[in-house]
C-alpha cells in the first residue's frame, strides 16, 4: 500500500467510524508509525477534510447538508480577532479551526466551532479571563481558518469583509 492509498483508507475509516480513533490505532492497522499518520492527518486537513483531533482521537467533522468547505489565510494583531471572528459568523460562516504553519513545530492546529457571536464572545473571554495567547501569536499574527458555508454567496461576504479590515492574505 502506497502514502495515498494509506490516507484514502484512513479518511473511509474516518467517515464510517461513529468513535473517536487514535494515531497509535491506525499505525497499527497500517503497519507504519504514529508519526506517519499524524502527518497523513496533516495532509488529510490541507485538502480541505475536516478532522478534528478529540482527546481519544481523530473523528470527520460532520457537515450539515449542502455546507461547503473553504480556507482563509489572515494576519492581523489580537486587537482585530473579534472583528474577524465576527466577520465570518455575521456573514453565513461557521468557524471549524485555526491552523498555523510553524517553522519549527510545523502545522498546529485547534478546533473552534464558533457559529455565532455568543461563541466568539464566549471564546474570546475565555482567552481574556485564562490570559491565554491566540495560536496566531507564534506565526505573527498569521494564520488559516477552515470554514464552513451554506453557499458561495456566503463566501463572498465573508472574504469582502475580511479584506476590507485589511487582515485577508489569500483564501482557497
Amino acid at each position: 500500500m502506497n502514502n495515498e492509498q494509506r490516507r484514502e483508507n484512513i479518511l473511509s475509516y474516518l467517515q464510517t467510524s461513529e468513535v473517536p480513533t487514535s494515531a497509535t490505532t491506525f499505525a497499527k492497522m497500517f503497519s507504519v508509525t504514529r508519526q506517519i499518520i499524524v502527518a497523513d492527518i496533516a495532509l488529510l486537513r490541507a485538502f480541505g477534510h475536516p478532522i478534528r483531533a478529540e482527546h481519544k482521537g481523530y473523528v470527520l467533522e460532520k457537515l450539515e447538508s449542502n455546507e461547503i468547505i473553504k480556507r482563509v489565510v489572515v494576519k492581523h494583531g489580537n486587537e482585530e480577532l473579534k472583528d474577524e471572528l465576527y466577520s465570518i459568523v455575521d456573514n453565513g460562516g461557521r468557524v471549524i479551526d485555526v491552523i498555523v504553519e510553524h517553522s519549527v513545530y510545523g502545522t498546529i492546529s485547534a478546533e473552534l466551532n464558533l457559529s455565532s457571536r455568543y461563541d466568539v464572545d464566549e471564546f474570546t473571554n475565555k482567552i481574556t479571563v485564562l490570559g491565554a495567547n491566540p495560536l496566531s501569536l507564534l506565526t505573527q499574527g498569521q494564520h488559516i481558518h477552515t470554514i464552513a458555508v451554506k453557499d458561495e454567496q456566503s463566501f463572498v461576504r465573508i472574504i469582502n469583509k475580511l479584506n476590507d479590515l485589511k487582515i485577508l492574505v489569500e483564501y482557497a
